[in-house]
């Protein structure tokens, strides 16, 4: 005859059975649909009028990356000479919207004397196919291509710039070109992850993200053969990528490169979305005194 004990532990087997299958369910829907917590794109075409700060300085430009697949994109000059500055910086952006959301960033760079070149990742305003961290980074390579050999600006002349998921394809690219000895003139990152694992792991400590994650983006791992200037902006406020994971990026980059210490700028009021809103001065100030020490033989 089965007592109370015996039907209660059958109970509770059964409970313990359907919820391990629910939570493996949602491991693997999470596993499935990561890309789509990883990327927000905006898919929607850019007109350059719609740019209208820049538009009489900028050009559209398109760079084919694969097959049927195109990225579309601005250069855009800091003055209307004809002649091209001594500085272009490549933007890398993060993860929501589309080049449009950055003219605030152009505008800055074109205060500071730099040129511009931004590209969409595939699946952002008006780029064809869908993004992934693999896709990405070789997509990465092609644009520092394309600023090199068809804009004709210097590896020395280029300063290279990411902002949170953007900071991981940025270093990513720099780590790569530091391994084939063509390095660029510095590297800016704007509050951005030691790891995409680290910044998950804050906002789904419950979930064992460093298995799950297709995308990896370890900069932290990256970063210390990185051979060129680094700066790190960072909002003591930011709740998306926390203040700890930058200053853990920060702390595995080299101390010194070509003369060049790594800087570290702390924004004690901004958070992660409003850095140019709150900070812009303080911001602006950092990169001029950070580009001011780079070479650009």
């Amino acid at each position: 005859m089965e007592t109370r004990s015996t039907r209660w532990k059958k109970r509770g087997l059964r409970w313990a059975v359907f919820a391990g299958s629910l939570f493996l369910e949602m491991l693997i829907m999470l596993a499935l649909l990561q890309r789509k917590l990883i990327y927000a794109p905006d898919a929607n075409p850019v007109e350059l009028s719609e740019a209208i700060s820049v538009c009489e300085l900028t050009q559209d430009v398109r760079l084919d990356v694969a097959p049927g697949i195109k990225l579309c994109g601005w250069h855009s000059r800091c003055s209307s000479q004809e002649q091209a500055s001594k500085r272009l910086v490549i933007l890398f952006p993060g993860k929501a919207g589309n080049r449009l959301k950055r003219v605030s960033l152009l505008e800055q760079y074109h205060r500071l004397s730099c040129d511009t070149l931004i590209f969409d990742y595939r699946g952002y305003g008006g780029s064809a196919g869908s993004p992934a961290e693999s896709d990405i980074s070789n997509d990465s390579l092609k644009v520092w291509e394309f600023a090199v050999e068809k804009l004709g600006y210097e590896p020395s002349q280029i300063v290279c710039s990411g902002q949170s998921l953007g900071g991981g394809v940025a270093t990513r690219l720099v780590w790569e070109l530091s391994q084939r000895g063509t390095p660029p003139a510095g590297l800016i990152l704007t509050a951005t992850f030691s790891s995409l694992a680290d910044a998950a792991r804050v906002h789904y400590p419950w979930l064992p993200v460093k298995a799950l994650l297709v995308e990896k983006y370890p900069s932290a791992e990256r970063i210390g053969e990185v051979s060129c200037p680094l700066l790190i902006i960072h909002g003591k406020q930011d709740r998306i990528v926390p203040f700890e994971l930058g200053l853990r990026l920060f702390e595995a980059a080299p101390d010194e490169v070509q003369g060049v210490r790594k800087t570290f700028v702390e924004l004690p009021q901004a958070g992660h979305n409003d850095i140019l809103h709150v900070a812009a001065e303080e911001v602006l100030d950092a990169k001029r005194s950070f580009l001011e020490q780079l070479s650009d033989d």
